[in-house]
Parts: C-alpha cells; structure tokens; sequence
C-alpha cells in the first residue's frame, strides 16, 4: 500500500511587497492619525470610511485588459455562470474612492462636500526597498467649489497638521505651482494639440529635481548620457522651443511678485497661463491673509510632481531638515504630502464637470520623519508588570492589576510560568516595562510590596558602582495601600 504523501508545512512569511506592523508602529501611527483628523476636523472636514474594495470601472485607471487583467491593482472577477461576472479590485488610493461616493450619494451630501479619510491602499506593483504593495494613506479633499480659497485652505491646513505633529516651523516648507501655468508654456511652445509631444515634455519636467536645469534642456533638445554613460533620446525640439520650459522652471525669484513676473514673462499672451498666474496670485493673498508667509507656504514652479494628474494648483510639502543616508551622505528628507486641483475626476461618472482639490499624505514618511527628529521614539514603553510569587494568590494579583488600570495605569499579570522569577524580569525587560510589582508571602503578612524601577535599575546596572548603586536603590518597599501612588510617582519621575 502507497504511503500517503505528507501535506507540506505552509511558509511563514509575509507575501513579497508586505509587511507586519507590531505593537509600538501601530501605536505610534494610530496616535499620529489622531492629531492629523484633530486638525482636519478643526477645519471642518467630516470623516468618510468607503469600502476597501472598488468595482475596477468605478476606480477606472487600471482596467483590465485580456493579458493581465489585474495590472496595476489586486483584482479578481466576481463568479458568474455566464463568465460575465464584475472585476473587483482592492483601491489603490483614496482619492478614487471619493469621487465615486461622491457621485453616487451627491445628492445627500453638502456642496461642498468637505471629506477626509485615513486607512491601507493596495498596488499591485514591484516592491523595492522601502516600497510595499500595502502602505496607509491619509487624505483631505473639497469637493463641489473652484474656488481657490478651497486650495488655500488645504495648503494652511497642511502646514498646521506639520506642525501640529511635531515637525517644527522652519522644518518644512508647503510649495503651490499651477498645472495651468504649465498649459501656458505648451501654448506658447507651439505644441498645439500634438498629446504624444506634450506628455513627452511633462515627462521630462518630472525628472528636473533629479537632472536639473541642464538635464532638463539636454532631454527636450537632443538627448543626454545618464550617470551610466548609456545614452538617453531626448523629446527633439528645438532650442527655442525648449526655452519657455526652462524659463518656467527656473522662475523663483526671491518674492512671491518676482516670481509671477517671471512666470508672466514664460508664458507670454497664453490665456490659460494667465489664468493659472490669476490662480497662484489668489492663493498667494489668501494665505497672507491669514498669516502664512513665505516661511510656510510659497509659490514655487518647481514643483512639477502630478503635473500630469492635475488640472490647476498643485502643492507638495517638503520637509527641509537634513538626514544621513544609507552610505552616510547628508540630504534632505524629502517630500511627506503631495495634493492639487483635479476637475475631472467626478465627470466620469456624472458627465458634468465637478470641481474638487485635495492632499494626500504619505504616512509612514511622516512618521519616519518624526523619528528622525526625535518626536515618537523608536520603542514604546511597555505595562506595568505585577509578577506572581505565588500562583494559588492569582486574585490578590489581579486585584493590583485593576487598581493600577482604574488609576489609568497600563499594567498587567504575568501569565506564563511563575516557577522561575528571573524569567518574570525578563519578560518584563522583552516588554520594556517601567516597573515591576513583586509581592511574595513575607510581603502579604507585613501588609507591604516591592514595587521595581527597570529603568533605572538598567541606568544603573550600566555604569554605577556599588556605593553609587547604594545609594540609587531603584527597589522600593512601601505599603501595600501607596501602590498607585508610589508607581505613579516613579512613571513621573521617568518622564
């Protein structure tokens, strides 16, 4: 008779492009989340939780296609008898999400109808370094208004949440351009409606942060060899025609007015650049207004990111304080947020055009930058542990328990075997616990507890000498009724 063939043991690892979130990143995300929805509801926006999974028509920039049908999101067909049944996909933003609730329930909803939503989104792309297929994402939008103030509102709000988390003022700096700026220069380049000439000089425009100024100009013209010597087709327009993007691009001046001017001056008689010119200037004086200057929030026709996604203003916020790379070169952290004006995005679904801005920010880059100023720290203080000498006193022990809990203590019992006490310690080190509780049966009869600072008793195992250690006791005998006070005093004095 045939041995029957063992099942295989299933892998325990995480898919490629996931991970997992323990204890402390989940705690710290969650606190941060709440500052941010703080701030985002101080402004008048409403929370909106909308499903995780989307029909793929209704998210509509990844429709599937007979090779790979699940390009670009993680999607399936629904089951159908006839093989006709739905795509579903996971979203793979929220901005998606929105404009379909919107369409779907406008007439229920206020115009504007002001929104914002925290949660996972799912790409189904190929992971890299610091590059997963599931990240959070945390997103305020206006939708129903083309009023520019919407957009001013969304920049001030952006840099109050900065603040409001942690990243100080002169630390960061929110950049607003104008998608309609950019239309001037195309005008005013002569590129008409030739889209395959246009989308091939945004393309180029995307990468100046990286090439700069000469990059740039080598791309549009005739070609560039990369870092690699391997050489890169540029777009093949001429010289002059190339100008007005560089013109635009270099624009900043030292002023908000110097820089219009400049901007003024790339587009030339473009209707369309005027009007986005029109548009920066509103935003520019609504801000002032409001007392976000220059140090906050500034104009800037660098900002070229979503150039192609978005149809007027578009903001980017940069943190500006300097970090140490992986090879230990010093540079800047970078961009945590990134939103704009995007008109279109409703008409899909209505065929009317609905006005709607919006921002998004990146979360798990805005916690590293907090790390990395020192905001949140790397692990989290742990329970309160009430260590167990004596297993058939389960009750005393648990008594302490919800006299610390009832104080607004984190604490718990030790669970696992109380034969060894160092493995109690131990545990509680694993946790990094503030302190310990130790009541053994000397301690019940004499009405008293031994209450453990690991903090300091760690400090102290580390350098102190023995007289110094002494002196430092980081153990405390006190009577059992000062439980809560003496812990609460320690957890006080450990900051």
């Amino acid at each position: 008779m045939a041995k029957t063939k063992k099942q295989p043991r299933p892998k325990a690892a995480t898919p490629k492009g996931f991970r997992d979130y323990f204890g402390s990143e989940v705690t710290q995300r969650t606190q941060m989340l709440q500052q941010i929805a703080h701030v985002y509801h101080r402004y008048g926006f409403d929370a909106l939780e909308s499903s995780a999974v989307e029909t793929v028509e209704a998210l509509g920039k990844f429709l599937p296609d007979v090779d790979r049908p699940n390009e670009g999101v993680f999607a399936w067909q629904e089951f159908d008898e006839g093989g006709n049944g739905d795509w579903m996909a996971l979203r793979y933003d929220l901005t998606a999400p929105l404009a379909r609730v919107y369409a779907q329930h406008r007439n229920d909803l206020p115009t504007p109808y002001r929104r914002y939503a925290m949660g996972p989104v799912w790409r189904n792309e190929k992971p890299g370094p610091g590059r997963y297929r599931q990240f959070y994402q945390c997103d305020a939008d206006t939708v129903g208004t083309a009023s520019m103030a919407a957009d001013a509102e969304i920049c001030a709000m952006l840099s109050d949440t900065l603040e409001t988390v942690g990243i100080p003022r002169g630390d960061y700096l929110v950049r607003v351009n104008n998608r309609k700026v950019m239309n001037g220069v195309l005008e005013v380049m002569g590129l008409g409606d030739d889209q395959a000439a246009r989308d091939n000089v945004l393309r180029t425009i995307d990468k100046f942060d990286k090439v700069g100024e000469a990059g740039v100009r080598e791309l549009l013209t005739k070609g560039r060899l990369d870092a690699s010597g391997a050489f890169i087709d540029g777009v093949g327009l001429s010289d002059d025609q190339a100008e007005p993007v560089i013109a635009f691009l270099t624009s900043k001046s030292a002023d908000a007015a110097g820089t219009l001017a400049n901007l003024r001056a790339a587009v030339g008689a473009s209707k369309v650049g005027a009007d986005g010119i029109n548009e920066l200037e509103q935003i520019g004086e609504l801000l002032a207004a409001g007392g976000y200057g220059s140090d906050r929030i500034e104009i800037d026709p660098s900002v070229v990111r979503g150039l192609g996604y978005y149809t007027g203003p578009v903001y980017e916020a940069e943190l500006t304080f300097e970090i140490f790379d992986e090879k230990g070169r010093k540079r800047q952290f970078g961009s945590v947020s990134g939103g704009g004006r995007y008109d279109d995005l409703v008409k899909r679904f209505t065929g009317q055009e609905v006005p709607a801005t919006g921002v998004s920010i990146g979360v798990d880059r805005l916690l590293a930058a907090l790390r990395e100023k020192g905001r949140i720290q790397a692990q989290e203080t742990g329970p309160v542990v009430v260590t167990v000498m004596d297993r058939d006193r389960m009750a005393d022990y648990q008594a302490m328990v919800s006299e610390l809990r009832n104080a607004g203590i984190r604490a718990e019992v030790y669970l696992g075997n109380p034969k060894n006490f160092g493995n109690q310690l131990k545990y509680a080190d694993k946790r990094n616990s503030p302190i310990a509780v130790i009541e053994g049966g000397s301690e019940k009869e004499a009405g008293v507890i031994q209450i453990k600072d690991l903090i300091l008793g760690a400090k102290i195992a580390e350098s102190a000498t023995l007289e110094e250690w002494k002196e430092r006791p980081s153990q405390f005998e006190v009577p059992r009724g000062d439980l809560v006070a003496k812990v609460r005093e320690i957890l006080d004095g450990q900051g």
